[in-house]
């Protein structure tokens, strides 16, 4: 019998993950059932169901009176029922089911001898239910549609990552968590440092949405579709790529046997919006509509869920220097879904899916855009996934097809020639930035950023005298895609020169000196200008004109000398001194091929004991735009090892540990820099005299204009967590966790003419071994592997969650997390100057520091109270201690920490090294920001329901500092530690929905 009882149950569980075909979008329920005298009670059937899923599941208990419910999408709402013979049967409603966790249910019947009996109902986890999931030592917050509908957050999946602990404010909706880069050097539209990350990873049902230029998130969807997101922020399993940043998943809605929609309506104008403390009101005025319907084609065979919603924004944009407006901007975005599911029979189902978010806006919302300068703006695309899965007696087979288009277009207001001035000394005095930004925007640009994959899951189910095992194993064949037509416009160059105010300046002056405007020429380029005119047809007119003391040649002190004085076909009648002409357009398209396998086991050895085990192994072919293979990275083997011991076996607490190693693959922005073999061609020239100079040409088939160097590895993190959970109450649980990460490996592109000759470099230099060459190649640059390049964190996080029930009508979170995080480099995806500056070297003194961008402290505080009426009041507090930041200077857009005044010798080389101190010294003001929703809820004719809320964000009106300034001595808006950016101003926004 015993026999018979484990053959039901391994169907039973195979059949339960055909629900969506893979476990990672569902959890289980392990249930245990006992009589009266605390005996196993073996043949009883368990069947769990919600009217937010597609069918029953059902399984018998083992002679050890368990079994596991598996493959159950997450819901709050599930019914678990127990019937067996002679006993009392038992219905606990609102069980708590969350995807890629276990939870346990412990239930006792009573022996009856009526064949009559009432069934006993209980509700919720009032006596029931576990909140500690003692199998798994994965880190992440479920946010459910209760916590969304409850508290007032921004209406898509990017604010919702908010909720999670240790995810920092940000502005554009890529937080980072933990150890994840939050800082860019690279100045953003606001002229600022970007504090982002480009280290996460988003998936919405298994598609992965990520940008595979930029690491951000790569497309929108109506958030009224998500049944539950999961936000993972450590302990990740083998088969998640990413992991140095957070993983977000979305899982969505699907039909079910009984109809439900919804039609809602969203609006908020500046009438609602309270003054603003710092800078100029803005008028606008926005909403969104949207509606859901989903239910049964054939019932128990066919099902389908969709939705559409159409967002409309109009924004008058703000001269802050005048005050007047400067344009108005029109926004529009459409959300389509459909998801269609099909169970021909109980082992086989296919879902098909389809989303897409266009996206046109008319122009740029960010003030400091001048008119000029101004850009519309197309975005979006079409998403699609097929799949199918068949069970076997305790096999399941799932393959997909995913497939997601991220357009992302800019479009110039202005098609004259773009310029960028600069102005020194006394005429740098009350330069505004129409004066350092004339002509236009500078080109058109059209990309697509693309992603195919097809993947192939296996999951087996086996037990044995030692415990039993879940493993699963997956195969995926991915193709990233970057395609890219830029068209410069005017005349084809975009130019850098000196304000028509200053005069008799040279090349030494542009190179170093207070500037107030970029510069694009540096010192490490002298050589290559000299070795340009040397090869050029006017060789003799150059040597006539700075080979002062008639050597024949120019040395670099000669170069320096060189005047600018002539504005002869500048756009704006400014001083030439650099421009990027396009010689040639055309269209490029890179790619990135992925193969990926993962295998993982989780062996629950007894009521104590359970161990997680795998390996993930990524290989990544890039691909030049000619189709010729520029680089291989070889399978790199990322391990994946958690032990985790249920204290008391009980299923309430548990103390864990975890290591794990995660890669960080090339994006598609490093293919493009070393795969330009075709397409566009442009050329960086200096003027000369009285002609420009070409000193480097960048793309086209003339060569690449950088290489992978052959010794290049794949950047990586090693994460050791342990942590310690316990169930409090039933339906309170709280967790403290400390992790330690290091990320080594970091990529950056290096110039070698530079950086292999000790001449230059001193003790700095590295060998072309180093890079993996016998004879340097011809390119301009180099990408290697960052000597030293090392980024350090260490982190603890405490949190409490409270989960509604039966028996209270509220929830609640808090949170605290503290992150110590040092480094000598933010290189990540798109190469930095580490590699091109000597004092830039993460070996270099006073390079190492306190990260930028990092915030040490943070507290969360969210909550949410029900009243029987209908009304509902909820709450979100989060609280920060600052953003870290160094003070810096500007160059090549980019803001590098300050340098001390005089040179000096370290390791064999003299030059002006960073400042010591400088790497994130400072730090801006620490804030709290206090939101609330209040809510009705109002039943009627049985079935409808209809919602109205207001939310009410910043209530205090608390319009703190955000961001500060961190260029030295400021620019033509801010001086250095001023504050750029604060807290908008306490604004309403109102809601309406009717659902069935």
């Amino acid at each position: 019998m015993t026999k018979n009882i484990t053959r039901h149950l391994k169907l039973g569980a195979v059949a339960l993950l055909l629900s969506t075909g893979a476990l990672a979008d569902t959890g289980t329920l392990r249930v245990s059932v006992t009589d009266a005298s605390g005996n196993p009670l073996a043949g009883a059937t368990v069947t769990a169901s919600t009217s937010e899923s597609l069918a029953q599941k059902s399984a018998v208990t083992d002679s050890n009176g368990e079994v596991r419910l598996a493959g159950l999408d997450p819901s709050d709402a599930y019914v678990v029922t127990i019937n067996a013979d002679g006993y009392q049967p038992i219905r606990n409603e609102n069980v708590l089911v969350v995807s890629e966790r276990t939870f346990n249910l412990p239930y006792t019947l009573q022996a009856t001898s009526s064949a009559a009996i009432e069934e006993i109902v209980t509700y919720g986890r009032s006596d029931l239910g576990q909140l500690v999931d003692t199998t798994s030592a994965l880190q992440a917050t479920d946010v459910t549609l209760d916590l969304t509908e409850s508290l007032p957050t921004g209406r898509n999946y990017q604010a919702y990552l908010q909720l999670a602990p240790t995810t920092k404010p940000t502005l554009d909706g890529n937080p980072s968590s933990k150890s994840g880069v939050n800082y860019s050097d690279i100045v953003d539209a606001n002229g600022n440092t970007a504090g982002t990350s480009s280290d996460n990873v988003y998936y919405i049902d298994g598609i992965n949405i990520t940008d595979n230029l930029t690491g951000l998130f790569g497309a929108n969807f109506n958030s009224e579709i998500i049944q539950e997101q999961q936000i993972i922020t450590g302990g990740v399993p083998a088969e998640y790529e990413g992991g140095q940043g957070l993983v977000s998943r979305v899982l969505t809605k699907s039909g079910s046997n009984e109809f439900h929609g919804s039609v809602n309506y969203y609006m908020q104008s500046d009438s609602l919006v309270a003054d603003n403390k710092h800078e100029a009101d803005a008028t606008f005025s926005t909403f969104d509509t949207a509606f859901t319907l989903g239910g049964p084609i054939i019932k128990d065979k066919l099902w389908f869920f969709g939705s559409y919603q159409r967002k409309e924004r109009e924004e008058d944009v703000v001269n802050p220097a005048t005050n007047t407006v400067s344009r108005t901007v029109k926004a529009d975005q459409d959300l389509g879904f459909f998801k269609m599911t099909w169970q021909p029979t109980e082992n086989d189902r296919v879902v098909a899916e389809f989303f897409n978010d266009p996206y046109e806006r008319n122009g740029s919302l960010n003030p400091n855009v001048v008119v000029n300068r101004d850009l519309a703006n197309v975005q979006g695309g079409d998403n699609y996934k097929l799949e199918y899965s068949h069970a076997w007696e305790n096999l399941i087979l799932t393959a997909n097809f995913v497939s997601h288009e991220g357009e992302l277009s800019n479009t110039a207001a202005d098609k004259s020639s773009r310029n960028d001035v600069a102005y020194t000394g006394a005429a740098a005095v009350g330069i505004t930035n129409a004066d350092l930004q004339k002509g236009g925007s500078g080109s058109d640009t059209i990309t697509f950023r693309n992603k195919e994959s097809f993947n192939l899951i296996a999951e087996y189910f086996l037990d044995t005298a030692y415990g039993s095992h879940e493993f699963k194993a997956g195969y995926s064949q991915v193709t990233n895609e970057y395609n890219r037509d830029l068209v410069y416009t005017g005349d084809g160059a975009q130019y850098t020169s000196i304000g028509a105010a200053n005069t008799g300046l040279t090349l030494a002056d542009y190179t170093s000196g207070t500037w107030t405007g970029d510069r694009d020429v540096s010192e490490d380029d002298y050589q290559r200008i000299i070795d340009a005119m040397a090869a050029s047809a006017n060789s003799a007119y150059f040597l006539g004109l700075l080979d002062a003391d008639s050597s024949g040649d120019i040395d670099e002190a000669e170069l320096s000398a060189l005047a600018f004085n002539s504005t002869a076909g500048n756009p704006t009648g400014d001083f030439n001194v650099y421009k990027i002409e396009q010689t040639v357009a055309g269209p490029t398209n890179f790619k990135t091929e992925g193969d990926v396998f993962f295998i993982q086991d989780s062996w629950n050895i007894d009521e104590h004991w359970t161990v997680n085990a795998g390996l993930r192994a990524e290989k990544w072919d890039h691909i030049a735009t000619d189709g010729s293979k520029v680089f291989t990275f070889d399978y790199d083997i990322a391990p994946r090892l958690s032990v985790i011991y249920d204290l008391k076996g009980d299923g309430r607490s548990k103390v864990w540990g975890f290591y794990g190693r995660y890669y960080d693959p090339i994006r598609t922005d490093m293919t493009s820099f070393a795969g330009t073999l075709t397409g566009s061609v442009r050329e960086e020239q200096i003027y000369v005299g009285n002609q420009w100079v070409t000193f480097r040409t960048r793309g086209g088939s003339q060569g690449a204009d950088g290489f992978f160097a052959p010794t290049t590895k794949t950047p990586y993190t090693d994460e050791i967590m342990v942590g310690y959970e316990q169930s409090i109450t039933n339906d309170q649980s709280i967790a403290i966790t400390y992790t330690d990460r290091v990320t080594e490996d970091i990529m950056e592109d290096y110039d070698l003419g530079f950086y292999t000759d000790p001449a230059q470099v001193g003790g700095y230099a590295l060998p072309l071994s180093y890079f993996g060459f016998d004879t340097l190649p011809t390119a301009n640059y180099f990408i290697a592997t960052l000597a030293g390049g090392k980024r350090e964190y260490q982190g603890v996080e405490v949190t409490w969650r409270k989960r509604r029930s039966a028996d209270s009508n509220w929830f609640g979170l808090a949170s605290y997390s503290y992150n110590d995080a040092k480094g000598n480099s933010n290189s990540d995806g798109n190469a930095d100057l580490q590699g091109d500056f000597l004092y830039l070297d993460p070996r270099a003194p006073n390079v190492y520091g306190p990260q930028p961008g990092n915030i040490e402290h943070l507290v969360k505080l969210a909550g949410s109270y029900r009243w029987e009426n209908g009304i509902e009041v909820g709450a979100t507090y989060y609280w920060n201690s600052g953003t870290l930041y160094s003070e810096t200077f500007s160059q090549y857009s980019r803001h590098t920490p300050i340098r001390v005044g005089t040179a000096y010798e370290d390791n064999g080389t003299t030059t002006r090294w960073l400042a010591p101190g400088t790497v994130g010294s400072q730090k801006s003001p620490s804030y709290g920001t206090l939101d609330v929703r209040v809510k009705y809820v109002m039943d009627f004719a049985d079935r409808y329901e209809a919602e109205f809320f207001l939310d009410i964000f910043n209530i205090l009106d608390d319009q703190a500092v955000t961001r500060q300034q961190d260029l030295s001595g400021g620019d033509a808006s801010y001086s250095f530690g001023e504050a750029n950016d604060w807290v908008l101003p306490r604004r309403f926004y109102l809601g309406a929905r009717m659902s069935f």
